[in-house]
């Protein structure tokens, strides 16, 4: 058996070796520059430092399905129509392009060493993956020479372990790469519902293998294309070694491993970068917290100590902490934070319905340069037709439209679903219909608002009359059996519509920063529950009526 295992492992080895030579000049490389005279290390540091803190108004994350699903013909302009000519003109200074959102392994770009995604098989009989190939350019190339004509940031994005060939979903058995047929043992479970956490087709990084082709597949690219930079993209998916997929918190040893990859990153980087004269800037989107992050093995202390990364985008799925203690940490060792701005997934639709709303997108993003954020990151909204993208860049012109604040816009169900008891790090008060309070008669429960800066903001707009509490509360009879305080001030003339309890707040009531809510049921009065909490901010020049949530 030991002998088989070597054989497997010897082979494994020479298919890593002879993909990374075949990466060495591709057709089209940009590997024949020539190189840069080396600078003085202080001054290469210096002018990584500048790349990094360059003006960042919105990251735009598109995660490269346009090529398979949207692209009518194959031809730049039928790609770049998708997605991204639109944006010129907009606040979208840096486009993150990942190729592809499927198993580790498999790219919509020229890859020697991983598997070009080809497939045109049920949905995907849209890719024009193949076509681009024949023509000697492939949807990373495109990306990077548009984003170069119009003076954009381009960074390729590599999702760390995508595990959508787990959902047991159509698409899933076609996303099933080549490494995981030939090497089952480097998944982190042998088979469906024997992880107990994310998809059990995820790659261990345990493993010095699946260590090695993650860092070649950042090399290639790195090697062959003019890019920006790089994001490692640990969220999608958010399990990367067999002890925190069985349950358990990753170790010391399991840190130290994923540290060691992003130190050889960094030197490749490095090097690549000063071969041709301008800095390769390394990015990670993570947790939004150090202690979840460290549960799943990824030591972002360290990365920052080590100056092992340049910039950090934070949060997905869930949001576990106010966005200053993200963006404070980054400030400790100058990594700019921008916080992530991705759909909700509340399955309740009305809620959704608001949460995914123009109005909210605007608030969320106020809410971020309240806390200290220079810009926002952008995943999972690809029409480039929609206004956010002249709008969430501008904290002076957000602050000037209609905007809705929410307490708790994602859902808190991921929190534990990729981490055993991840809501030990959850330090925000959440209110929404999956996570709803009970009010018994009598007694009185309390939320926190965080609002930033609105208090200034309402002032100067004079919107005094146009500040809206809503309460979801489909239970009460009277909205008199229901007492409302904002900041310990009682808020009379409460109304109902519907399931919505809904007043008028006075803007004299609103501090800066974080706002007391308190509500509770008189005694003698049926017990009810407060499903949602809703903040309307209406200029007295924005529509009073919501607009639908964007397509």
């Amino acid at each position: 058996m030991k002998s088989v295992l070597r054989a497997e492992r010897f082979r494994f080895w020479l298919w890593v070796l002879a993909g990374a030579l075949a990466t060495a000049l591709p057709a089209g490389s940009f590997a024949t520059e020539a190189p840069a005279q080396p600078t003085d290390a202080a001054q290469w540091k210096l002018q990584r430092k500048k790349a990094a803190h360059r003006p960042r108004r919105i990251i735009f994350n598109n995660d490269g399905d346009d090529v398979v699903y949207e692209c009518k013909n194959a031809t730049p302009e039928a790609l770049l129509q998708c997605r991204t000519t639109a944006l010129l003109g907009s606040q979208v200074d840096s486009i993150f392009y990942c190729t592809w959102s499927s198993g580790l392994g498999v790219f919509t770009h020229n890859t020697k060493l991983g598997e070009v995604f080809t497939c045109t098989e049920k949905g995907f009989s849209n890719n024009k993956t193949a076509e681009f190939l024949k023509q000697g350019t492939d949807p990373l190339r495109i990306m990077i020479d548009f984003c170069r004509k119009h003076q954009i940031e381009v960074f390729w994005s590599l999702r760390t372990n995508d595990t959508h060939d787990a959902w047991n979903d159509w698409y899933s058995p076609y996303l099933f790469p080549r490494v995981k047929r030939e090497h089952p043992e480097f998944m982190v479970a042998s088979g469906p519902g024997r992880s107990k956490h994310g998809g059990w087709t995820a790659l261990d990084y345990g493993r010095p293998e699946v260590r090695e082709l993650a860092f070649r597949y950042v090399e290639e690219v790195c090697q062959n294309y003019d890019v920006d930079g790089v994001e490692l993209d640990f969220c999608r998916h958010l399990v990367h070694f067999k002890r925190h997929a069985m349950g358990q918190d990753a170790g010391d040893e399991e840190r130290a491993m994923m540290t060691d990859l992003l130190r050889r990153i960094r030197a490749m980087t490095e090097s690549t970068g000063r071969r041709r004269g301008r800095p390769i800037l390394v990015a990670v989107r993570v947790p939004d917290s150090v202690g979840y992050c460290a549960a799943v093995g990824l030591d972002i202390v360290r990365w920052m100590e080590e100056d092992l990364i340049d910039l950090m985008a934070v949060s997905d799925y869930f949001r576990l902490n106010p966005w200053e203690t993200s963006i404070q940490l980054g400030r400790r060792y100058g990594v700019p934070v921008y916080p992530c701005l991705s759909e909700s997934r509340i399955a309740d639709r009305e809620a959704a319905q608001v949460r995914n709303s123009l109005e909210c997108y605007r608030a969320r993003a106020m809410e971020a340069y309240d806390a200290g954020a220079c810009g926002v990151y952008m995943f999972n909204f690809f029409n480039p037709h929609s206004p956010l993208w002249r709008e969430l860049g501008d904290a002076k012109h957000l602050a000037t439209l209609e905007r809705v604040y929410c307490a708790g816009v994602r859902g808190v169900g991921p929190i534990n679903q990729w981490l055993a008891n991840g809501e030990r790090f959850l330090t925000r008060q959440i209110l929404s219909p999956e996570r709803p309070r009970k009010l018994r008669p009598g007694e009185a429960a309390s939320l926190e608002l965080r609002l930033g800066g609105e208090a200034e903001r309402i002032a100067s707009h004079n919107l005094a009359a146009r500040v809206q509490l809503r309460l979801r509360v489909p239970e009460l009879a009277h909205p008199d059996d229901l007492t409302i305080r904002f900041n310990d001030r009682t808020i009379p003339g409460a109304t109902k519509s519907g399931q919505w309890v809904e007043a008028r707040v006075a803007s004299e009531a609103i501090r800066r920063g974080v706002n007391r809510l308190e509500f509770s049921v008189k005694p003698g009065a049926a017990g009810c529950t407060v499903q949602d909490v809703l903040l309307w901010i209406r200029p007295a020049s924005a529509p009073s009526k919501a607009q639908k949530p964007p397509s």
